[in-house]
């Protein structure tokens, strides 16, 4: 700066102190600079800056300048025609208002006021013809409007303001309407802002100024903006003026706002006397001048910095043409310093952060749904990739979009980015190949970010072309900006309902150079002479196109925008002073960012550099031209231009760029002649290309707004900035990545505040590791980290996620300003009614006359519903248990710490020194709860680290200021505190005076929660003052197995629960009395209770016990609070019998005084429990001595044997239990609000945790079952616990959390495990609501539906030897010992052999249409051949059929039902391929001498069982094993040979059916997120239905069988596959030898995978795994569990797998076992649940079901399991040599279902089908008892007088019929009494006749 420049700022003071010597309380002095000029810089007649363009890079280094020379204010003028184009303010353009923000902002941080002016006084033309000129009222209103606008706004960035500033160009009306308006908007301003500094003011030139100051208008500015000019000609003249204004105005102050030097120094100014005099003189009341002109003409913006070194910045070129020049040298100046200089500010309001991720990088399930296959797949699969790698699963995100959701929840981004896979949408690359399920897939994504509140932004192109496009040509070829425009088309249409972002490509530069050019990615075209370009100009029609369809069709409705991610980098000159190296720079930037952006954003065309270079290197290698640039019509770039909505950018790295000869070389560097480099002392990454230079993000925006978004005025988005790690070291601490995240966002921050850029977005990639093209797996730039060695591809948050959530949450980098948070005020609804002490039993022994009696079926039976919406949802830990930091930051030690530090205490030595180290971690455990979304934590408070000597004399700052930060993390996300008080972690300083045993533990326990209610309880609002007191007392005071470790079990319990339930009853008086009011919490106690179940519930004795078990464990402290202020008299009675009983002179159990009793009744204002389990109490007569508070119980406990182990032992999952306890709480104390506060178990797995998931499912079902059926009022469920931890003496060997816990990892790591997805949505739903595809479904089946039942010859015929029968395979084997069930066989079976009648007989009771039966081989050929045809075998059949014709009832008939020959057998059986033959002559027998009279044909049934089961595992009759794959072989030979048999011979002249029966569950994968176990479902499916039903519906084994078993055949070292083969004409011959598909179904299963051994067998091969879900409903049988979803699903899996052929369902049962119930409520269920799915089959899925088969009858044979197991609609007494055919419940249903031919809508009223008569109900003989006098209901009604009653209602009705009956006792009573009297009375009349008669 120049010596006069320092000294006039100096001068223009002094003389302004002179001015104001008399005004002592004069304002500060206003020195003003400014405007800013649109180009940067301050020149005469420029135009102000009008934020048309970025803010000038040096701005803000010009603006410090100006700060540091005395300025105090800066003009900025703002433009009313850029800031509201139309005029109206209710559509402002926000980049505008935006860049004004930026720039006063600017203003304000250097220490300079601006000065507002909002307008000179020309009407911009666009509203001149809109509203006319000032002329206009209709213009002085849009003024007004305009300024309300521009106060609401700018009105808190600055004070000063001037409303129109060159008055004095107008006249008359004109003026006199701005003039009205100036006085609006002046009155309208200080409406706005009373008392504010500064004012509101007007501008005119000096000699204008009467026309202010003689009007009334100078009431209404607070000062005068004058305008003066000087030259050295007329001083004078200016010294008269100055006078003349200053005369005029009088007091009102005037600020020199513009000051004019012409011809002349600004010196010569301040030393004419005259204009000093005419200042100085008089009371004159000026504010300030203009310094503008006073400064030297080189004291302008300074330019920017660049990389470059010191050495080289004096050589820098200036001179700039171009606009990347332009950027560039307003940087170039900067020191690396000044450059790098940290910007600590936010970012705008409303900025969008967001994550993003690639379709073929993560999505996986590359074949899943019909998907195409891509060109990335077909790259991977030809081993191009590193290390072989492959996306086939990556990070299997199509099946994981919760955890995808759980991730971006705890980030806490607004916006997620991610690409639609084309191939997955239309597998061909065409609408005709549309897959739905891809579509399902993204709708599914779309509404879950959504329904998170995170936007979506699709990408509809992210290099993943459909390998069925490329195959033609791909992106080379014309065709496919057709086909990418139909396929953006149906995208739109089908998704933009929801989705308002779009970028048509992602980095489509990458696919032209390294896919069309260098060919390093697919396609792999080496082509940069031609394809490359001619990719670019088809991408970039076909983004034209796609934005134009958009334009078009959907932007009116849908209101979204459409851009394109382009990808650069920043191009810096190698050599700073070689001008052509700037000029290389330029080229680089043109051959990459211009190629694509400049068609787009300017003229359509490619820039002229990239035009230029290409005719050069044309006209230079004619003879090998290195560049064929294809040249679009005008029609086309007119298309293409302005075809953006946005920018969007994708940047990572910059490049150094020197120019150099590329000669004739194809490629950008040998076309552009240039070079890149990267500077070596820029930070490396994982990748060769990205290297970190943040600031060349900030020049590159710089660049972008102003070469292309001049023209195009949008704003950018940052679609893409990452950088990759390798996979190897500490993955998940990325330091480098965090540092590369905070230098590249802080220069978009930089780019946005300073220099106005108009950045709306910044997005991290990726939001995990994923597939990286040809660097596969090995490079990660995820923020979470993904084990790709895992096949659940768990995510875990690496330390950039947490760096990145922090970003987001403060907007930047500002001050972090932590908001005042109040927690909501908690309504205290429980009454503190009186309640009576509990009796021995207490009368909640009701509980167990309501649950015990409970069928299996009940119990288990899953009830769907849902919670009161302000249900709280939370997790829990406990401070011991997560935090750590043991000794940190001033904490004491607790009882724990001295205790887990002494060797051996722990398992392994564990201790919670570091724990989770959530002390450390506090934002890591938020995000956790982020994702979740709970509505509450459950934390407890360290006592020793708020008072680390235990009282409030040692207060600890640093431990209050961690629950502090929690406490108000936790609101900041509307997550509710729930402070645990004391959890256990005694401060061992307090242990040490006595801890608990010590009575002033209750006084110090209060001082400290005195403290931390006043700390604490303006946000907290839920405390519990103790953790499980019993398990305080009991195992720490009495096991002496926890701290304090004292083992005094028959005193100190006692003692120390006094003390507890006196202290937790004085600090609930402090909250009352000190903080209720003001706080409005609430304050409980949490107890831990097992339910308990009586050994025999019939049994008194035993229920007294339970009873009194539950009085010594929950009524211990909760009978004092909820109850009396007393113990149960249960524990008084016991402690003190067993007390005198031991000689002792008072009872062991503490007493309390009437005082404390009071004092501690109704001291909860909730109650909270923990609970885990169940245990089964017997009563015994414990021991007296030792004494003990286990023995004064006198009950034995065991774990209930039928339910699931844990890892910890005795606490066995049994969900039941926990409703009970509910309801016993509520029966016992009075029905108060219940909290579950503790719930969860102990597993040893990781992060798979299917058990959890179970266990949750179903505890909280059986809570809401409490909530729902029984009216508990249970507000709240806790989980426990957020993640694994110190399990206190477990140490870490077994873990409870949702989170698993890397404990080896001194980061600690927190990854979220399956069962936290899952309660998430649990919490989502608000419980259990009832699925679409639960409901009942009314409607009817076809007309022609077929209704049937089945048996199977020897299940029920019995007479197994009868007339010439031969013996079965069956015979054998029931008659080898330990084959059936205690060697069961069939020999009489239900000897329907004798008994057809009473068959066809029950048969029409059930009113089928149809009957299937199968026929026994050996009965009608006893040696297996047609060389010995047994006719009375086969006039059994006749007589059969006979019957059937008579009922009019339909045959089914079984060819083979698994009874072979056994005289077959001995020849090999199904092992041996001339059964075959054998089987056609039999069947030819069958077909001929039956076949008349019988139209439905089944060749085999199940033939897996006789296979797998038969030859397989050997269970089964003939017991072979291994053998399984031949057998079939066989099997379905034979089925095709009779198929055909009866096709050529039979079916023209008797017209029937023929078909096979096959039998499959159908499978739901274990882990629906997991791809392994979706496989495994397939395989599951495919061996066992596909099996078979693929040979005969489709031809051949499946593709899946085929491939494993001779992959490990040959891995075996057998010389071929073990599946044997068909030749191409048994296919031929197999293949469509059906005429329906015969379907038997009972149950689902859960499929998982797994890792098979070497073994050569069926479950090696298929390697699936099944096992059930715990909430479905068991039955008679251990393998068939009731699931009526499945048979839905599998039909419709049979109707898209085989062509939708006609299916009969030819089995469907469920049996029972044990004692004999004819009340079947379970197969009524079955039934009705089973036939509504499959007619929602029919109706809703289109499967062409024409008919339903009901297994069984009646019960009979169960092969192996003999006649354990019962099918049967009818009861066969076996006890009953007639074996009569008694019907069960189910029967009178099933009979009902078929007269209504489905089920009518009740809705419309009963229905004439209903009407059936009742089913007979007798009762079996002794050796089967039935029950059948109280019929089974679901759980929540009863029979009452033959009503379903609700027990409420029927309680009513019970005591209201009891009133009738009294009163007809009564009545009747009356009646006798007054026939007896009058009875007396006449005997007495007529002895009395009688005398008189005598007399």
């Amino acid at each position: 700066m120049s010596l006069l420049g320092r000294l006039l700022p100096l001068c223009l003071l002094s003389l302004y102190g002179c001015m104001c010597q008399d005004h002592d309380d004069h304002p500060p002095a206003m020195f003003l600079a400014g405007p800013l000029i649109n180009n940067g810089e301050p020149s005469k007649g420029a135009d102000p800056f009008d934020c048309s363009h970025p803010i000038p890079p040096g701005s803000w280094q010009y603006f410090e300048s100006l700060q540091s020379r005395g300025v105090t204010h800066f003009k900025v003028p703002l433009s009313w025609a850029h800031l509201l184009p139309t005029g109206r303010s209710s559509q402002p353009q926000q980049a505008v208002v935006a860049c004004y923000q930026t720039l006063l902002k600017q203003l304000l941080d250097v220490g300079l006021q601006p000065l507002v002016v909002l307008h000179g006084s020309t009407v911009p033309e666009a509203l001149r013809s809109t509203y006319g000129g000032w002329e206009s009222q209709e213009l002085k209103e849009m003024f007004q409007q305009y300024a309300e606008f521009v106060f609401r706004e700018f009105g808190q960035l600055s004070d000063s303001w001037v409303t129109l500033s060159s008055l004095d160009e107008l006249r008359d009306a004109e003026l006199q309407n701005a003039l009205d308006a100036h006085s609006s908007v002046y009155r309208r301003y200080h409406q706005l802002f009373p008392g504010k500094d500064g004012g509101v003011s007007v501008g005119v030139k000096a000699r204008n100024v009467p026309v202010i100051c003689d009007t009334q208008l100078l009431k209404n500015t607070d000062f005068l903006s004058v305008k003066i000019q000087y030259d050295c000609t007329n001083g004078k003249i200016l010294a008269e003026e100055l006078q003349n204004v200053l005369a005029k105005c009088g007091e009102k102050p005037i600020l020199f706002y513009e000051v004019n030097i012409n011809d002349c120094a600004p010196s010569e100014l301040l030393s004419d006397t005259k204009v000093s005099k005419a200042l100085s003189s008089g009371d004159h009341n000026v504010l300030g001048f203009d310094m503008e002109n006073m400064f030297a003409p080189d004291d302008t913006i300074p330019k920017s910095h660049s990389h470059q070194s010191d050495k080289n910045r004096n050589g820098l070129q200036t001179s700039c043409l171009t606009t990347y020049c332009k950027t560039w040298s307003n940087f170039a100046t900067m020191t690396s310093s000044e450059r790098d200089t940290f910007l600590n500010e936010s970012f705008p309001i409303g900025f969008q952060w967001a994550t993003s991720s690639e379709s073929f990088k993560v999505e996986g399930a590359w074949l899943e749904g019909g998907k195409g296959e891509t060109i990335w797949d077909r790259f991977g699969h030809e081993n191009k990739v590193f290390d072989n790698q492959t996306a086939d699963l990556a990070c299997d995100s199509y099946h994981k979009v919760d955890y995808d959701l759980y991730l971006l929840r705890g980030l806490h981004v607004n916006t997620y980015q991610f690409s639609i896979s084309w191939a997955r949408i239309f597998p061909s690359g065409y609408r005709d190949s549309h897959s739905e399920k891809g579509a399902l897939y993204y709708d599914k994504l779309i509404d879950a970010l959504i329904e998170s509140g995170i936007q979506p932004v699709v990408t509809l192109y992210h290099w993943d072309l459909p390998q069925a496009l490329q195959d033609k040509g791909g992106w080379t070829s014309a065709f496919i900006v057709e086909a990418f425009k139909d396929y953006a088309d149906f995208c739109f249409s089908r998704f933009g309902d929801k989705v308002k972002t779009w970028n048509t490509f992602s980095s489509p530069w990458v696919v032209s150079h390294a896919g069309y050019g260098t060919g390093e990615h697919p396609p792999e075209v080496k082509d940069y002479v031609v394809a490359s370009y001619q990719v670019t100009h088809n991408m970039l029609k076909a983004h034209a196109e796609a934005w134009h369809v958009y334009n078009d069709k959907y932007r009116k409705t849908q209101g979204g925008e459409v851009g394109i991610a382009l990808n650069s980098d920043w191009a810096e000159p190698k050599d700073a002073s070689r001008p052509e190296d700037i000029a290389a720079s330029d080229r680089y930037l043109q051959f990459m960012l211009g190629w694509f952006a400049h068609p787009i954003f300017v003229d359509g065309d490619y820039p002229a550099t990239l035009k230029n270079q290409i005719e050069q290197k044309k006209n230079k290698c004619p003879l090998s031209v290195p560049a064929k640039l294809p040249v679009f019509t005008p029609e086309e770039r007119q298309r293409i231009k302005g075809t953006a909505d946005f920018f969007g950018l994708n940047h990572y790295t910059s490049r150094l760029v020197n120019s150099s000869d590329g000669g004739c070389t194809p490629g950008p560097q040998g076309v552009g002649d240039f070079q890149a480099h990267a500077d070596p002392s820029w930070p490396s990454t994982a990748s060769d290309w990205i290297y970190s230079a943040p600031w060349g993000l900030r020049q590159l925006l710089n660049y972008i707004s102003t070469e292309y978004l001049t023209v195009t005025k949008v704003p950018i988005h940052i679609t893409g900035n990452g950088m990759p790690t390798e996979y190897n070291g500490d993955t998940l601490n990325d330091t480098q990545r965090v540092e590369y995240m905070k230098g590249y966002i802080n220069e978009a921050l930089k780019a946005i505040v300073r220099d106005g850029v108009h950045l709306q977005r910044f997005t991290v990639q990726s939001l995990m590791d994923g597939f990286e093209g040809q660097q596969g797996y090995s490079q990660r730039f995820g923020l979470h980290h993904v084990n790709f060695e895992d096949p659940m591809r768990s995510r875990t948050p690496k330390q950039s996620a947490y760096f990145y959530a922090q970003v987001i949450k403060q907007n930047g980098f500002g001050s972090n300003k932590v908001p005042v948070f109040r927690g909501e005020e908690m309504q205290l609804t429980r009454s503190l009614t009186a309640l009576s002490p509990s009796e021995v039993p207490s009368k909640s022994k009701v509980v167990w006359e309501k649950f015990s009696h409970q069928s299996k079926f009940q119990r288990k039976m899953f009830h769907y519903g849902t919670f009161e919406q302000d249900f709280s949802w939370g997790v829990s830990s406990s401070a011991y248990q997560i935090e750590g930091a043991w000794n940190t930051d001033g904490k004491g030690p607790s009882v724990w710490d001295t205790f887990t530090q002494k060797p051996g205490s722990i398992a392994a030595n564990a201790n919670g020194d570091v724990a989770c180290d959530s002390y450390n971690r506090l934002e890591e455990d938020l995000y956790m709860l982020r994702a979740l979304k709970v509505k509450s934590y459950r934390f407890s408070l360290s006592w020793s680290r708020i008072f680390p000597n235990g009282r409030r004399a040692s207060l600890n700052q640093k431990g209050v200021d961690y629950y502090n930060r929690l406490i108000d993390g936790l609101m900041r996300y509307n997550i509710t505190p729930m402070v645990t008080l004391y959890n256990w972690d005694l401060p061992q300083a307090l242990q040490d005076l006595g801890g608990w045993d010590n009575l002033d533990m209750i006084n110090i326990f209060n001082e400290f929660c005195d403290f931390c209610f006043a700390t604490f309880g303006d946000r907290a609002k839920f405390w519990m003052t103790f953790n499980q007191p019993h398990t305080i007392a009991w195992s720490g005071y009495g096991l002496g197995k926890i701290p304090p470790n004292v083992k005094n079990p028959g005193v100190a319990p006692y003692i120390v629960a006094h003390n507890l339930i006196k202290a937790h009853a004085k600090v609930y008086h402090t909250y009352d009395d000190k903080y209720r009011k003001t706080q409005g919490g609430l304050v409980s106690i949490v107890l831990n209770a097992d339910w308990v179940e009586p050994e025999d519930v019939n049994v008194p004795r035993e229920v007294v016990a339970a009873d009194r078990a539950l009085q010594f464990q929950l009524g211990w402290f909760a009978h004092p609070i909820f109850k009396t202020g007393d113990y149960p008299d249960a524990m008084k009675w016991q402690v003190g019998n067993k007390s005198e009983l031991q000689g002792l002179p008072e009872t062991r159990l503490p007493s309390f005084t009437e005082e404390e009793k009071n004092f501690i009744k109704g001291t909860a204002d909730v109650f909270c429990v923990n609970h885990y389990t169940t245990k089964i109490v017997g009563h015994v007569a414990a021991w007296l001595s030792p004494p003990s508070y286990e023995s004064d119980r006198d009950v034995t406990e065991t774990e209930e044997p039928n339910s699931p182990t844990t890892a910890i032992g005795g606490q066995r999952a049994v969900e039941w239990g926990l409703r009970r306890l509910l309801n016993w709480i509520k029966e016992e104390y009075g029905d108060p609000e219940i909290y579950i506060t503790e719930n969860g178990v102990a597993t040893d797995d990781n992060v798979d945790d299917t058990e959890r998931v179970f266990y949750y499912k179903t505890y909280i079902d059986e809570a809401l079952k409490a909530h729902d059926l029984d009216g508990v009022k249970v507000k709240g469920y806790i989980a426990t616990s957020l993640m694994d931890s110190f399990e206190w003496l477990s140490g870490y060997t077994v873990n409870f959390g949702l989170h698993y816990v890397n404990f080896e990892d001194p980061n600690r790591p927190r990854t979220p495990k399956r069962s936290a997805l899952y309660y998430h949505q649990i919490m989502k739903d608000n419980g259990f609501p009832l699925p679409d595809d639960e409901k009942v479904h009314y409607g009817q089946f076809p007309e022609a539906f077929n209704w049937s039942t089945a048996s199977a010859a020897f299940q029920i015929e019995g007479g197994w030897r009868a007339d010439g029968k031969g013996l079965s395979i069956w015979d054998q084997f029931s008659h080898t010992p330990d084959k059936t069930y205690d060697g069961h066989n069939g020999d009489i079976a239900c000897n329907s052999y004798n008994k057809i009648d009473e068959d066809v007989e029950v048969l029409k009771k059930l009113k089928v249409t149809h009957y299937r039966l199968s026929v026994s081989w050996p009965r009608v050929l006893p040696d297996g051949t047609n060389n010995n045809i047994n006719e009375a075998g086969l006039n059994y059949y006749q007589r059969l059929l006979d019957a059937l014709e008579a009922a009019n009832i339909q045959p089914q008939v079984t060819l083979y039902h698994w009874d072979l020959p056994q005289a077959l057998e001995n020849v090999g059986g199904w092992l041996n391929e001339t059964i075959v033959q054998r089987y056609r002559d039999y069947a030819d027998v069958l077909f001929s001498r039956l076949g008349n009279r019988v139209k439905f044909w089944i060749t085999l049934n199940e033939p897996y069982i006789v296979a797998n089961l038969g030859y397989g595992y050997g269970s089964f009759a003939p017991g072979v094993t291994g053998k399984h794959y031949i057998a079939a072989h066989n099997l379905i030979k034979a089925h095709a040979e009779a198929w055909h048999l009866y096709n050529d011979k039979y079916r023209a002249t008797q017209g029937g059916l023929i078909s096979i029966t096959v039998n499959s569950d159908w499978a739901e994968p274990r882990n629906k997120y997991m791809q392994a176990d979706v496989d495994a479902v397939d395989r599951y499916l495919q061996f066992f239905l596909g099996w078979f039903a693929h040979p005969i519906f489709n031809g051949d084994y499946p593709e899946v069988m085929r491939t494993i078993i001779r992959r490990r055949s040959l891995a075996a070292g057998l010389p071929e596959s073990r599946l044997p083969e068909f030749t191409p004409e048994e296919i031929k011959r197999i293949k469509g030898t059906h005429d329906f598909f015969g379907l038997n179904h009972y149950c689902s299963v859960l499929a998982f995978g797994y890792t098979p051994g070497d073994i050569q067998d069926y479950d090696s091969d298929r390697a699936a795994a099944a096992m059930a879900d715990r909430t479905w409903p068991e039955t008679g049988s251990v393998w068939l569990r009731i699931t009526p979803f499945g048979i839905r699903k599998l039909l419709k899996y049979i109707k898209d797998e085989y062509g939708n052929p006609p299916i009969y369902i030819t089995e469907n049962g469920v049996s029972e076992n044990g004692v004999v119930d004819l009340n079947d409520v379970h197969r009524k269920y079955f039934y009705e649940n089973y036939i509504n799915q499959a007619l929602k089959a029919v109706v809703l899925d289109g499967v062409d079901l024409r008919g339903y088969t009901a297994w069984s009858l009646m019960d009979n044979f169960e092969w192996a399991s003999g006649y354990s197991e019962r099918f049967g609609l009818f009861y066969v007494n076996r006890s009953d040599p007639a074996l009569p055919r008694i019907p069960k419940n189910s029967a009178s249903r099933y009979a009902t279902i078929i007269n209504c031919n489905g089920f009518p809508d009740p809705a419309l009223g009963p229905h004439e089908c209903l009407n059936l008569e009742s089913a007979a109900t007798s009762t079996p003989t002794p050796d089967h008892t039935a029950h059948t006098a109280v019929p089974v209901l679901p759980p929540n009604m009863v029979d009452f007088l033959g009503l379903k009653l609700t027990p409420q209602d029927a309680e009513v009705g019970l005591y209201v019929t009891f009133a009738f009956l009294l009163v007809s006792v009564l009545g009747m009573i009356f009646v006798v009494y007054r026939l007896l009297k009058t009875r007396k009375n006449s005997k007495a009349a007529l002895a009395e006749s009688v005398k008189l008669q005598r007399m």
